[in-house]
């Protein structure tokens, strides 16, 4: 099985000068554990972050900070970098342990941080500018979507505490279960009048993100 780097290159409309900067920016580290995706993960992440913040205070110059923040994690956050990493298909293009595998099952976790990883490189090989100009054009349909921001559950749920009962909700993690590479939290969440609602998650703050959907729900807020 090889890689045609030259597909993600042209879904780009790029073509790297570093080719071997573009295979690492794609190589997990259990395919190679010296020369994978890493570091340029590292500094991808805040070239993505750099951009973002830059596009959303072009776009949103009398926003609040507060507000502000909850549009740029949105943008930033893993599910974000996955989704994007999905519409160029880049999955296809990274290396892992299995790779020689007809069938590979790569984690999302390892999808995303390749994503932020590619952008590295990019920023690497071509510069701010290219780099900048790719991330608005890749992300524009999510940038668009944030003119709405929607607060969280968890949030809308410790207003309506705070105002009815001058007290926050109460959390509770009721249990810590499944393997160390899946696991799954159960968590409760209480108002001062009522009773405990339990969800789950795959960590710790989306069982109370969930939990506290479900109280929302149970106690028909929208």
């Amino acid at each position: 099985m090889k890689i045609s780097y030259s597909i993600l290159e042209k879904k780009l409309r790029i073509s790297f000068k570093d080719k071997v900067l573009l295979r690492q920016s794609l190589t997990h580290k259990s395919f190679d554990k010296d020369n994978n995706y890493e570091k340029i993960e590292f500094l991808g992440d805040r070239v993505l972050g750099l951009v973002i913040a830059k596009r959303l205070l072009e776009i949103y110059p009398e926003e609040k900070e507060g507000s502000l923040d909850k549009k740029f994690a949105s943008l930033v956050n893993k599910k974000t970098c996955l989704e994007i990493a999905k519409k160029i298909e880049l999955d296809k293009f990274i290396l892992t342990f299995d790779f020689n595998k007809k069938k590979r099952n790569i984690e999302d976790k390892v999808i995303a941080d390749s994503c932020e990883a590619l952008i590295g490189s990019i920023y690497l090989d071509k510069g701010f500018q290219i780099v900048e100009k790719i991330i608005l054009e890749l992300w524009d349909n999510h940038i668009k979507k944030s003119v709405v921001t929607q607060i969280d559950a968890k949030t809308k749920l410790q207003e309506l505490s705070l105002k009815k009962f001058k007290k926050l909700p109460t959390y509770k993690l009721i249990s810590n279960t499944g393997p160390r590479h899946r696991p799954l939290f159960k968590v409760g969440v209480k108002l001062v009048d009522t009773k405990l609602f339990i969800s789950e998650g795959k960590s710790k703050k989306d069982a109370e993100q969930n939990a506290a959907i479900l109280c929302l729900k149970q106690l028909k807020i929208k």
